[in-house]
């Protein structure tokens, strides 16, 4: 595997560039392999809520060899040896939940980085980087180009929101919509004014320190209004629930012609 293997999403992200992924939560490489196929500019691999592991994420980074599609990985929790592994795996970034804080939000970027910027341990032998035949290019570019992705899902995180998003390495700052109206106090409650606010703050924040603002939705119908509100880097739906979705349509409508 090549240092080319890379997708470099993080400077389009930083440009303000419309980027558009979904979830991956099924742990399955084929569902990967379909996904890879069908122009997405990332996907998000879910280790933290997803069916998958280590093992199948090995396989499901291999599914997307060919794909122009950029495979970021979702941590279970911010420790380094949770970013030394699924970087050295292939991922071109890394999504990191529960962020409330700037010392958090910096022990991310420095576990992402190699050193001097970073705390990341370097092995020449990893498939990140071809094996051991492409360590020199891909060091040369992991610290510029991987993504770093900020989940902000505590309320904590929004009285210090403009802090996180100054921290050199937050590329995204990504709103976990169902976490942070839990923790709110207004579960679900998605048009809350206080969500609502929450969401403008998130952005305006992004925008003011040269950053990108990401967010999840369930469908296509919100996509015009999440980026006309500000949000570039969109995870429209996942692979759980268009599968699901698409099953309960079909079974529905022949319960229909038996009724």
């Amino acid at each position: 595997m090549s240092a080319a293997s890379i997708r470099n999403i993080r400077k389009r992200a930083l440009i303000g560039e419309l980027l558009s992924g979904t979830f991956l939560n099924l742990g399955s490489s084929i569902s990967v392999e379909i996904a890879g196929q069908c122009g997405f500019d990332w996907f998000m691999i879910d280790l933290e809520h997803g069916s998958g592991n280590w093992e199948v994420l090995g396989r499901q980074l291999q599914a997307l060899n060919g794909s122009a599609t950029a495979p970021v990985v979702r941590l279970p929790e911010n420790q380094p040896m949770l970013f030394k592994r699924a970087l050295d795996m292939g991922a071109s970034g890394v999504m990191i939940p529960q962020i409330g804080s700037v010392e958090e939000a910096k022990q991310a970027v420095a576990s992402l980085r190699y050193p001097p910027e970073g705390i990341r341990g370097a092995a020449g032998s990893p498939r990140a980087s071809g094996f051991g035949s492409n360590f020199n290019e891909y060091f040369a570019r992991a610290n510029k180009e991987l993504i770093t992705i900020i989940q902000i899902e505590r309320k904590e995180a929004l009285d210090c929101i403009d802090e996180i998003a100054a921290v050199d390495g937050v590329d995204v700052l990504f709103i976990g919509p169902l976490d942070l109206s839990i923790s709110m106090g207004i579960p679900m409650q998605f048009d809350h004014p206080l969500f609502l606010e929450a969401r403008r703050i998130v952005v305006k924040a992004a925008l003011k320190a040269g950053k990108a603002a990401g967010l999840t939705i369930p469908n296509t119908d919100q996509l015009e209004e999440a980026y006309d509100t500000g949000f570039t880097f969109l995870a429209i739906g996942s692979d759980t629930a268009l599968i699901s979705q698409g099953l309960r349509q079909i079974a529905s409508a022949i319960n229909d012609l038996k009724s």
